[in-house]
Formats: C-alpha cells, sequence, structure tokens
C-alpha cells in the first residue's frame, strides 16, 4: 500500500464533509493521508488494536464479523470509528473488495476533528449508534 498526504480535492464528493468549507477542508487535509490498496487487501481485522479512522473515497470494501457479512461499503462511507470511540479493538475485518483510495485520520487527530467540527463528531457518533442497533437486531 502506498501512502501519501490528502489535498482538498480529495474531500469534495465526501458527504459526511459537505459543511465545511474550503479553509476548513484545507486544515483537514493537513491531519489526513491517502492510502491505496488493491483488491482483496484487509485493511482492519477484528479484534486488533484500531488507532485509525477510514473514509473510502474510490472503490468498494466489505465488511465482515465473525465470518458474517455486515456491509458493502463504496465511496463516502467510513470505517473505524468504533475503536476509536469505544475500547480501542476493532469490531469487525474490513476487506477492500476493488482497488480502493481512502483517506486515515489516526486517533491523534481524530480528536483534533471532535474538537474543532463537533457538527461531524456528532454524526459520525450517530452512524456508530446506527451500527451498534443494527448488529444488536441481528440473530445470533
Amino acid at each position: 500500500m502506498l501512502v501519501f498526504v490528502a489535498e482538498i480535492d480529495d474531500f469534495a464528493n465526501l458527504p459526511l464533509f459537505a459543511s465545511l468549507g474550503d479553509d476548513q477542508l484545507r486544515e483537514l487535509a493537513t491531519w489526513f493521508h491517502v492510502q491505496n490498496a488493491s483488491e482483496g487487501i484487509r485493511l482492519c481485522g477484528e479484534g486488533a488494536p484500531g488507532y485509525t479512522f477510514f473514509i473510502l473515497v474510490d472503490g468498494t470494501a466489505e465488511v465482515t464479523k465473525d465470518g458474517q457479512t455486515l456491509a458493502a461499503l463504496r465511496p463516502g462511507d467510513f470505517f473505524g470509528e468504533m475503536a476509536i470511540l469505544g475500547e480501542g479493538k476493532r469490531t469487525a475485518t474490513v476487506i477492500s473488495t476493488s482497488p480502493a483510495r481512502l483517506l486515515v485520520l489516526f486517533g491523534t487527530e481524530f480528536r483534533r476533528l471532535e474538537a474543532a467540527h463537533p457538527d461531524i463528531a456528532s454524526n459520525i457518533v450517530e452512524a456508530m449508534r446506527a451500527r451498534l442497533g443494527d448488529r444488536i437486531s441481528e440473530p445470533a
């Protein structure tokens, strides 16, 4: 996997950041880096320590837990928040199902995002709660 510094254009089609202006996006770009992955790459693994938050910019990925598919991710979707906001362990495995381009944010910068943009942090928390609710309602 190759890693690059994020640029403002990387945020152009991401609903999570639609409310931000160019100056705010430029600041965010300094906190993120870009990771490219080929198809079939394990982006994070269930049970592993989790210190990063990911946003899928291009490509697709699959989320699994205990071998069961939970979700298919597409551009604009994000993952990794549960480990950062929770107990620090990955709750699922995410594998790229096509070549993918991701924005990656480490935990320290994630805390900066929460402080600087509480509305965005709130949207991330709401998505996490919805995901946890989905899992609770699944059959065991």
